[in-house]
This record gives structure tokens, sequence and C-alpha cells, in this order.
């Protein structure tokens, strides 16, 4: 039997407790729509999904986030997340498409209409990637600009070749 408190019943103190979860539960809810309201409102920023190519466990499966624009690097932010930074960065230097392609049948969390794109860095030898270290998945529109902000360079960047 549950003991209770003299003068209080079990139900009222049941509702406190409910009352009490509801609120964390909305302020996690709230926090999660303001973050990626700030984050897509603040610009540069597009939904696209990533994985790890060889990655064991979670970062081997496909995640839905936002990717923002920067100068240096391409800061992924996944959408069932709290963090104000970016869970991985994708360097700009030396970023390099090693191949595309539609999604498999493997790609299970993945819309029909996005296409995926395998990317590496050049080595230290100035050799293309032989295999893909990222895998980024995103729609035609999010496509174009990603592909122009590998190829653009920021105004007075000098690049060593």
């Amino acid at each position: 039997m549950v003991e209770q408190l003299p003068g209080t019943p079990w139900s009222e103190s049941l509702w406190w407790v409910l009352l009490v979860l509801v609120v964390i539960v909305s302020l996690v809810v709230v926090a999660g729509a303001l973050r990626r309201f700030v984050l897509v409102r603040s610009g540069g920023a597009i939904e696209c999904y990533l994985r790890v190519c060889g990655g064991k466990g979670r970062r081997g499966s496909w995640r839905v986030g936002f990717g923002r624009y920067g100068s240096r690097n391409l800061g992924w932010f996944p959408v069932l997340s709290l963090r104000p930074r970016p869970t991985v960065r994708l360097s700009r230097r030396g970023l390099v498409v090693v191949g595309r392609r539609s999604p498999r049948d493997g790609d299970a969390p993945l819309p029909a209409d996005v296409t995926v794109l395998e990317i590496g860095w050049i080595g230290s030898d100035g050799a293309d990637p032989t295999e893909s270290v990222y895998e980024v998945a995103m729609g035609e529109g999010q496509l174009t600009g990603f592909l122009s902000w590998i190829e653009s360079m920021p105004p007075g960047t000098r690049w060593e070749a």
C-alpha cells in the first residue's frame, strides 16, 4: 500500500506530479522550436540528412538536421537536440564530392526526391580521396547551394594551393 501524508489525498499529489511533467515537456518543446527558429532565421541554413560512412550505431545511420553555412565550414545541427553548437563540422578546405547517387532501399528514412552526395577531403599529398567520409542527402535546391558553396571562396580569402 502507498503511504499517504496526513490531510493530502494521493490523487491530488498525482495531479501535481503530472502538471510538473507537462510543464517540463512543454518547456523542452518550446526550447527545441526556438532553437530551430534561431538556426533557420540567422540565414545560411538548409535541411539535410547526414551519416558517417562505415560508422557504427547511430553515427552510421541517417540523421536529419540543419546544415549552416560558414566561411570555413558547414556546421551540422541535429533536429532532435538542444545543443547550441554544431555536432559535426565539415571543413570547406579540400572538400570534394566523391560520388552522387539516388537513395537506395537501405536508406530507409530518406525521401525519394533527395540526392545523396558522398564527400571526402583531398589528401595531404593533393590526391583526390578514394573513399568517402560522410554522406549528405538533400533536395535539389539545397544541393545547388551546397555545390556552389564548395566551389566558391569568401572575398579576401587567400587559400594556399
